[in-house]
């Protein structure tokens, strides 16, 4: 009777025949890098893939297996990927889900690593997102603020004064706009808060919000006020009390909001930049639309962002071979490929100089004029904010957005459920 081979036996013999050692290198010396994009729309994969398949053909001896992650699943799958030592040397992640894996060791710190010319490109600001201490954990490189999506015909009938980013709305302008915008079942604007969290946090810099307070010492507390509610009471006045928002789309997500806005449900919709894509291409033929800044109170046009990052895992055996790919990756033209696929704006200075991300059409101009404006998310280096986000703020600005509880409960539940939450991540 014939025995079957040992598992240890088997994978050291597939190795054998696939010419590879564990570490990644093949026995020829090739060298194989695994990139893990979360590139999803049609035409940003495509790009990707085309990057990949360019590096490929000028780099024979480091080649790179390009692999499907997901928004929807990312943390949990890096978080078990690191934990069973199966990560993949480059990740694609976004700024606000790094500080944890930096923390934990779990991303190479590319201090040393990172080229000048990707260093001097990319402004301090959007540095910050992937600082961690005294290390950078990632390298950002596309972002989008948040706009107005607007109906341009209804805009133009109502009278009301049209925003630019010179001379944009303020919050309380923004509210008599909608509530003038609103009547006859339909609403001025529409609000999808599935995730309200970061729409509330980022929104709340333009009036000179920050939540999150470190002391001395370095430790994070939350402190809700004045400047931070701001927004959350904009929105919840208009749900509540002047009707010009429906309760109806505040557990709905941005594209949810898409088919009452195109049968003229809704005057505007805020949404982030790179809906414009979807916008484009469902949009029925003759509708017009156009992009709006948001509202902007004492912090002016700044808003928060989390850009999208490319990382390096801690354990890859590759990192400077992973770093050299990732600086072709964002070479600037590269960053313009990028961008225009995902329809959102790149971090590097000399790829907003590109003049396809100066047009009018689709809003272009718009986006790029509040680039320089753009700063790192309040919550970008709070150990514990995923939980904190979970477990507090999301029911807690649910309940006060849809009127089942006031300004006192949320700010109670932010500070003082919140809090805890975040003490146990600072002992």
């Amino acid at each position: 009777m014939r025995t079957g081979i040992p598992a240890a036996a088997l994978a050291a013999l597939l190795l054998l025949l696939a010419g590879c050692s564990p570490g990644g290198t093949r026995d020829d010396g090739r060298i194989t890098l695994r990139f893990q994009s979360l590139a999803w729309q049609r035409e940003s994969v495509a790009v990707t893939r085309e990057l990949v398949r360019e590096w490929n053909a000028a780099h024979p001896d480091v080649r790179v297996e390009y692999v499907q992650g997901s928004w929807d699943s990312v943390h949990d799958q890096l978080l078990t990927s690191f934990e069973g030592g199966e990560a993949p040397d480059v990740i694609h992640d976004a700024s606000d889900d790094l500080a944890d894996f930096a923390y934990g060791g779990h991303l190479a710190d590319l201090t040393g690593l990172l080229p000048e010319r990707l260093r001097a490109d990319i402004p301090r600001h959007s540095w910050e997102t992937v600082t961690f201490g005294d290390g950078v954990y990632g390298v950002p490189f596309l972002q989008e603020p948040r706009v107005l999506i607007a109906n341009a015909a209804w805009l133009e009938e109502s009278g009301v004064r049209i925003p630019t980013p010179g001379q944009p709305w303020s919050w309380e302008e923004f509210r008599q706009v909608t509530e003038r915008l609103s009547g006859d079942g339909k609403y001025g604007v529409a609000w999808p808060l599935k995730e309200p969290v970061s729409a509330t946090l980022n929104l709340a810099l333009t009036t000179g919000g920050r939540l999150f307070h470190r002391d001395a010492d370095g430790k994070v507390a939350v402190r809700f006020e004045a400047a931070d509610q701001v927004v959350p009471r904009t929105v919840h006045d208009q749900v509540n009390t002047d009707r010009s928002a429906p309760a109806s789309t505040l557990g709905s997500g941005g594209s949810d909001t898409l088919p009452g806005f195109f049968a003229g449900r809704y005057a505007m919709v805020p949404l982030g930049f790179s809906y414009r894509q979807q916008i484009a291409q469902q949009a029925p033929e003759g509708f017009g639309w156009r992009v709006l800044p948001a509202p902007a109170g004492a912090g002016g046009l700044t808003q928060g962002v989390s850009p999208q990052t490319l990382s390096v895992a801690e354990d890859s055996p590759h990192k400077k071979e992973a770093v050299a790919f990732l600086d072709f990756l964002l070479r600037p033209p590269n960053m313009v490929r990028l961008a225009l696929g995902d329809w959102m704006l790149p971090t590097g200075t000399r790829a907003l100089e590109d003049p396809a991300l100066h047009t009018e059409e689709h809003g272009w101009a718009t986006g790029t004029a509040l680039a320089g404006h753009l700063r790192p998310a309040p919550a970008q280096s709070v150990r514990g904010y995923p939980e904190w986000k979970d477990k507090v703020a999301t029911p807690a600005l649910q309940e006060y957005y849809s009127g089942a509880i006031g300004l006192r409960e949320l700010r109670e539940r932010l500070e003082e459920d919140g809090n805890l939450v975040l003490a146990r991540y600072q002992r």
